[in-house]
C-alpha cells in the first residue's frame, strides 16, 4: 500500500501544471541543501578543535551547554518552512483504503525529511572526532543516539503544533527573551538544561528516555490526525462567526476606499495575512545585525542602505510581493465586475506606503545607535515608497501564486515565485540602492550617499502616474494567465 501512495505522488508531481517549476526548484533546494551538508560536515568535524583552540572548556560540555537554543531553533525553522504530511487525503476518503495506512504514510515521510537527517552531518562527524580524543565510546553514542532522538521529537512536536500560533508564538517569545537574558547575563538558563544533556553522556542509558519520548509522540500525532480525518471534522473548513467592520470613514475615498477596507479586514481577520503582520514586525529588529557591530562581514557603510531598505520595508517585501496572490480566492469574480486596474493597484500601493511609513516611525529605537544609524533606515524608508512599491507591485503580476489564506503554509515564500522576471526585478530592489549609495559615499563623502538614494527614491515618486500605466498595462496582459494558474493546484 505505501508503494501505492508513493506512486500517486509521483504521478502528482510529473503531471502538476507547474511541473518545469517544481523540477527547477527542486534542483535548487538540491544545491541548498548540499551546501548545508558542506557547511555541518565541517562544523562537526572541527568543532572540538575550535572548541579547545579558544580554551572553551570541554567540547562536548560547550556543545551541551548551548544545544538547547539549537533545539528551539530547530523547531522554529519547521514551523516556518518544513512542509506538514501532504497527502490528498479527501480524495482518498472515498476510496477502500484504511485511515491507519494514510495516516501511518502520510507521518512516515515526515521521517525522512531533510529537517531531521541534515542534523546527523554535523552529529556523526562530531562523535566520532569525540571516540577519537579519548571519551568513553558507549557515552558518546548514548548521547548521540538521545540528542538525534529529540530532533525527530521536534518533528513530531512541530506536526501537532502546526498553525497553532497561540502556543507558538509565545513559546518562541519567551525563549528569545530568555536567550536576551543570558547575553547580557541577567539569567542563565542553560545552567539548567546542560545537566541534561551531560546526562546522557554520564549515564548512556538515560538517552532511552528521549526514545519513549519519540515514540509516544509519534502514537499522540498518529491518533491525532486519524481521529480528524473525517470531511465534516478535521479536513472540514472552519467557520466563524462573521462581525461587521464598516470602515465607513474610508467611504470618501470612493472606489479605492472600498478596496482599502477589503484589504484591512482580509489582514485582520486570515491567518496568513496576520503571519505576514507578525512578519513585518520582526523586521523591524533586523538592522540589529548591522548596527550594532556584532557581525564583522556587515561592519561596512554601504550594508546600513540593505538594512535602512528591510529594516522600513518589511510589509512592503512579504505583502506588497503576493499582490494579487491575497485575493486569488474570488479573483476571477472581481474579473468579472467592472473594476479599474488602477484603483486596485492604488489601494494596494497605499497600503503598502502606510505601513512602511509606520515601520519608520516605530524604528524610532535605532537612534540608541546614532543619527546615522536611523538616518539609513529615513533613506531606505524613501527609496522603498519611491521606487521598491512600484517594483514590487510590477514582480507580483508574474507571480501567480494562489495564497491560502486560512494556513501558514508558504509563509516565507513560494516556488512558484522564482521565475527569471521576478527574479530579474530583485535587483533594482536590493541592490541598485547600495550601488547609487556607495557611488555618493566613495567618491564624495556619506552623507552625498544617502542624497543620492533619497534623490533617487523621490525621483521615483515623481513619475508615480506613468510608472502605475506601465504597471496597469502589465497586470492587463497578464489578466488570463493569472486566472488560469488561480484555477490549477502546483
Amino acid at each position: 500500500m505505501f508503494k501505492h501512495f508513493f506512486k500517486l505522488q509521483w504521478k502528482s508531481f510529473f503531471r502538476a501544471a507547474s511541473f518545469k517549476t517544481n523540477l527547477v526548484f527542486k534542483i535548487l533546494m538540491l544545491f541548498g541543501a548540499l551546501y548545508f551538508i558542506a557547511i555541518f560536515l565541517a562544523l562537526g568535524v572541527g568543532s572540538y578543535f575550535i572548541i579547545e583552540k579558544y580554551g572553551l572548556g570541554d567540547p562536548l560540555k560547550f556543545v551541551n551547554k548551548y544545544i538547547i537554543y539549537y533545539l528551539v531553533m530547530d523547531i522554529y525553522i519547521r514551523y516556518m518552512l518544513q512542509k506538514m504530511p501532504i497527502l490528498n487525503i479527501k480524495p482518498l476518503l472515498y476510496l477502500p483504503f484504511k485511515k491507519s495506512q494514510v495516516v501511518s504514510y502520510s507521518l512516515g515521510k515526515t521521517i525522512f525529511s531533510f529537517f531531521n537527517w541534515a542534523h546527523a552531518f554535523f552529529f556523526v562527524p562530531f562523535s566520532i572526532v569525540l571516540i577519537i580524543e579519548g571519551y568513553n565510546p558507549a557515552g558518546v553514542i548514548g548521547w548521540h543516539l538521545g540528542i538525534m532522538a529529540l530532533f525527530y521529537c521536534n518533528n513530531f512536536i512541530n506536526i501537532m503544533m502546526n498553525n497553532k500560533d497561540s502556543i507558538f508564538y509565545p513559546l518562541i517569545a519567551i525563549l528569545a527573551i530568555l536567550g536576551i537574558c543570558q547575553y547580557y547575563e541577567w539569567f542563565d538558563i542553560t545552567v539548567y538544561t546542560s545537566p541534561i544533556f551531560n546526562l546522557f553522556y554520564d549515564i548512556p542509558w538515560t538517552s532511552l528516555i528521549s526514545w519513549v519520548a519519540l515514540i509516544s509522540l509519534y502514537f499522540a500525532a498518529f491518533t491525532y490526525f486519524k481521529r480528524n480525518m473525517y470531511l465534516d471534522a478535521g479536513l472540514a473548513t472552519k467557520h466563524d462567526i462573521a462581525k461587521s467592520e464598516d470602515y465607513t470613514w474610508l467611504n470618501r475615498f470612493g472606489n479605492l476606499g472600498t478596496f482599502l477596507k477589503n484589504d484591512i479586514k482580509l489582514i485582520k481577520r486570515n491567518k496568513r495575512s496576520k503571519t505576514t503582520v507578525i512578519m513585518s514586525f520582526i523586521f523591524l529588529f533586523y538592522g540589529l545585525l548591522f548596527f550594532t557591530n556584532s557581525i564583522e562581514v556587515y561592519d561596512n557603510p554601504v550594508w546600513k542602505i540593505f538594512a535602512g531598505i528591510f529594516v522600513s520595508g518589511g510589509f512592503l517585501f512579504s505583502f506588497g510581493q503576493f499582490v494579487p496572490s491575497w485575493d486569488s480566492s474570488y479573483y476571477p469574480l472581481m474579473m468579472s465586475q467592472n473594476i479599474q486596474y488602477k484603483e486596485y493597484l492604488s489601494s494596494k500601493w497605499y497600503l503598502i506606503i502606510i505601513a512602511t511609513i509606520i515601520s519608520t516611525i516605530l524604528s524610532v529605537f535605532y537612534l540608541y545607535f546614532g543619527w546615522d544609524a536611523y538616518l539609513a533606515i529615513i533613506v531606505g524608508a524613501i527609496y522603498n515608497i519611491g521606487v521598491n512599491s512600484y517594483l514590487v507591485l510590477w514582480g507580483g503580476a508574474y507571480i501567480k501564486t494562489p495564497i491560502d489564506l486560512t494556513s501558514n503554509r508558504k509563509a516565507f515564500g513560494d516556488k512558484q515565485a522564482f521565475n527569471a522576471k521576478t527574479l530579474l526585478l530583485t535587483l533594482p530592489k536590493l541592490i541598485l540602492p547600495l550601488a547609487i549609495y556607495g557611488l555618493g559615499h566613495y567618491l564624495i563623502n556619506p552623507t552625498a550617499g544617502y542624497i543620492f538614494v533619497a534623490l533617487t527614491g523621490i525621483l521615483g515618486f515623481a513619475f508615480k502616474n506613468v510608472v502605475f500605466r506601465k504597471i496597469e498595462n502589465i497586470y492587463k496582459k497578464e489578466k488570463y494567465k493569472t486566472l488560469l494558474a488561480y484555477k490549477q493546484k502546483a
